[in-house]
């Protein structure tokens, strides 16, 4: 599945750094937002608990000036809404990330879907998207 992705971080580098650092592979999922509005953090998957904090995704954000981790396991609650342009899905990864691609839009994030077409919705499941169904 071709999913575009906006990230915040050099996510390669994140992936390497956390693997080598926690000893499991942890890899990219998406860059969304969690509990708060308008701050979208990228989102990271490992397929064993993390030892002391039990959590399987974390989020890497920027938030008045700083870096901070977070867990994540919230993500896998959440309906991504995306577009299908060509062949590659589009989301709007925060509440005010509009987006427009080849005259079609999506906008709203986690908070609503709104779009100028079709709208295929997804969920995360065990770090990877998956389609609920299609919707026009």
């Amino acid at each position: 599945m071709n999913i575009r992705h906006s990230p915040l971080f050099n996510t390669k580098k994140a992936e390497e750094l956390y693997t080598e650092k926690d000893g499991v592979e942890v890899k990219y999922v998406c860059t969304t937002d969690l509990r708060n509005s308008d701050i979208p953090a990228d989102i990271f998957y490992r397929e064993t608990p993390h030892p002391e904090f039990g959590n399987y995704y974390f989020g890497l954000l920027r938030h008045n000036g700083q870096t901070l981790v977070t867990d994540a396991d919230i993500v896998e609650s959440f309906e991504f809404g995306m577009i299908n342009i060509e062949g590659k899905y589009y989301y709007s990864q925060s509440h005010h990330d509009y987006k427009e691609i080849d005259g079609q839009m999506i906008d709203g994030g986690r908070q609503y879907i709104r779009s100028s077409g079709a709208v295929h919705l997804f969920k995360i499941q065990e770090g990877r998207f998956v389609q609920c169904n299609a919707a026009e």
